[in-house]
């Protein structure tokens, strides 16, 4: 591909101010760029899925290269332990929502450019409206069923998706676009991984400067679409190692079988991605919430309390009471439970803890129970003092 998703009409009818030329004077006097590009740039309009570990670098320096109109989704509040990797927020900004600080920090370094904030969460009720505003999405969202539903409503209206992914030391990008001749999101992954298979940032954890590496690939390919130079990452996922500093390119083929791209597509608009994607398989886990925990255990109910954390979870924070048993031990050490009690199990958010239920049921335990939202809804509810990370 070497043509910009920017029509010529569009751009030339943007002006460049004198405070302009001199802002973009780097970008102006390289000819792959020019005058031209920079009014492309600056008519462009990037929406970015998330205002986190990877939408705050590829937001951050999209804003400095001067794309005219930036979008971003997000509905979630600034978090202490966000601010290792998401750069557009601060200490003071814990606490505030993180559209209003990434609002004011793109501002602050490009207070030419137009800021529009979509607060909500990415769903199949909004995001066909939301997307159709705008000539690329840089997705950073750290979830399959988001990721799912932003291929799918970019395959129906033919805009470039941005992808990018990120795991402890490890992350890839690539551009999916099949009406540019590349694949789409489910010609790499037909189906989702079971539930609970694949941790996330908040329990695999993830090096700080990684999304920092991954999001300015990602800026960096929507420039390159915008402008019409070089090769966009069509048809070519980038995996990077950050312990061996190493990148890996993979070729990619479209699926002529898949549903939303293929020859004979079988979906034409928005499924339910969390059925989908099985996440809302734990509303059939019995569960239990932080008050209720609470009740009992000021009531002194007799009841199990398992933590299926990892050792080093266990000594940055627990429950006062529970038992330690990672839950790659779950099974085999079922027997020091005592079936004829309640079982409450918790992790992190739930979610290994949801696993560790499946799992003795499968063992016959009929009264075991997951603790909904793990120790950080008893941090945030119950126990302040109990450390979140």
């Amino acid at each position: 591909m070497k043509r910009s998703i920017i029509d010529d009409q569009r751009s030339s009818a943007v002006h460049l101010s004198t405070e302009e030329l001199q802002r973009y004077s780097r970008h102006l006097i390289m000819p792959e760029v020019t005058a031209d590009g920079q009014r492309r740039i600056k008519a462009a309009c990037v929406l970015c899925i998330g205002a986190g570990g990877l939408g705050s670098p590829a937001a951050l320096y999209l804003a400095a290269a001067g794309v005219g109109t930036i979008g971003i989704v997000d509905f979630d509040a600034v978090d202490l332990s966000n601010l290792q990797r998401q750069i557009l927020h601060g200490t003071k900004d814990v606490g505030r929502g993180k559209l209003e600080s990434a609002r004011d920090r793109l501002r602050d370094i490009n207070p030419e450019i137009d800021i529009e904030l979509h607060q909500c969460r990415f769903s199949s009720e909004n995001a066909a409206e939301i997307v159709s505003k705008y000539d690329v999405v840089v997705d950073g969202s750290d979830n399959f069923a988001t990721r799912y539903l932003s291929n799918d409503v970019c395959v129906f209206a033919q805009k470039p998706n941005v992808y990018g992914s990120v795991f402890r030391f490890e992350g890839q990008t690539t551009v999916f676009a099949p009406h540019l001749g590349g694949p789409c999101y489910r010609c790499l992954f037909p189906e989702p991984p079971p539930p609970e298979s694949v941790p996330n940032c908040a329990q695999a954890g993830v090096l700080g400067v990684l999304p920092g590496i991954i999001g300015m690939l990602q800026a960096i390919e929507a420039i390159k679409l915008i402008l019409g130079i070089g090769e966009p990452l069509i048809g070519r996922l980038l995996h990077f190692d950050a312990l061996k500093v190493k990148f890996r390119e993979l070729n990619l083929r479209r699926d002529a079988q898949c549903p939303v791209c293929g020859d004979t597509p079988t979906i034409f608009s928005p499924i339910d991605y969390e059925q989908f994607c099985g996440a809302r398989d734990e509303e059939t886990i019995p569960a239990i919430s932080a008050d209720e925990l609470k009740r009992k255990l000021d009531a002194h109910e007799a009841f199990e309390l398992i933590d299926v954390r990892e050792p080093f979870e266990y000594e940055i924070a627990r429950i006062d009471g529970a038992k330690l048993i990672p839950l790659g031990e779950i099974t085999e050490r079922a027997d020091e439970l005592q079936r004829e009690q309640p079982i409450i199990i918790h992790c992190h958010s739930g979610q290994r803890s949801a696993q560790a239920v499946r799992l003795l049921q499968r063992r016959g335990f009929s009264n075991v129970y997951n603790l909904e939202g793990g120790i950080d809804a008893w941090s945030d509810q119950i126990d302040p003092s109990v450390p979140k990370y």
